[in-house]
C-alpha cells in the first residue's frame, strides 16, 4: 500500500500548457504554483480566503488557490495572471485597463483582482455596475480607495462589451 502522506503526482494544464509535479498531499495550490511551477504572480497573502490576492481560474471559475490543495486540481485546467497576456508579452485587455487607469499601487492584490475581472467579463461582457462591484468585493487592497480600481474595470468591462 502506497504512503498516504507521500508525494503524488500532479498533471494539469496551467495557461494553455501541460504540466507535473509532485505534491504532498496538504500542498496547498498557492505553494505549488509558486514553488513547484515556479509561476510567482499568484501572490499568497491571508491564506484564509479572505484576501483575495491568490485567485486563480479553475476550470474557467474564479477560485482562492490557497484553500484548495494541489492534488484536487489534478486534471483540471488552470488560468493564473501569467496566463493573461498574449503569447508576445503583450498585455491583455484587463492588465492594459488596469495600467492605463493607475488601478493598482503596490500591486500585491493586483492578480486577484485581475482574475476576478477576467473571470466576470469572460462570462458578461457587458457586466452592470453591481456585477463589477460584487466581482471585485472578495478582492482586498490595502493601499487604494479602490477608485482607480473600479475605474479600470470599468473601462475593462466597455472594451469588452465593444469586443463581444
Amino acid at each position: 500500500m502506497a504512503d498516504p502522506g507521500g508525494e503524488r503526482e500532479v498533471r494539469l494544464v496551467v495557461n494553455g500548457v501541460e504540466r507535473v509535479a509532485a505534491a504532498e498531499p496538504r500542498l496547498l495550490l498557492s505553494d505549488f504554483l509558486r514553488h513547484r511551477l515556479g509561476l510567482t504572480g499568484t501572490h499568497v497573502g491571508c491564506e484564509h480566503g479572505v484576501c483575495g490576492a491568490c485567485t486563480v481560474l479553475l476550470d474557467g471559475e474564479p477560485v482562492r488557490s490557497c484553500l484548495v490543495f494541489a492534488v484536487q486540481a489534478e486534471g483540471a485546467e488552470l488560468r493564473t495572471v501569467e496566463g493573461l497576456a498574449g503569447e508576445d508579452g503583450e498585455l491583455g485587455p484587463v492588465q492594459r485597463a488596469f495600467h492605463e487607469a493607475h488601478g493598482m499601487q503596490c500591486g500585491f492584490c493586483t492578480p486577484g483582482f485581475l482574475i476576478s475581472l477576467t473571470a466576470l467579463l469572460e462570462e458578461r461582457p457587458g457586466a452592470s455596475e453591481e456585477e463589477l462591484v460584487d466581482a471585485l468585493s472578495g478582492n482586498l487592497c490595502r493601499c487604494t480607495g479602490y477608485a482607480n480600481i473600479l475605474a479600470a474595470a470599468r473601462a475593462a468591462r466597455d472594451q469588452a462589451a465593444e469586443r463581444a
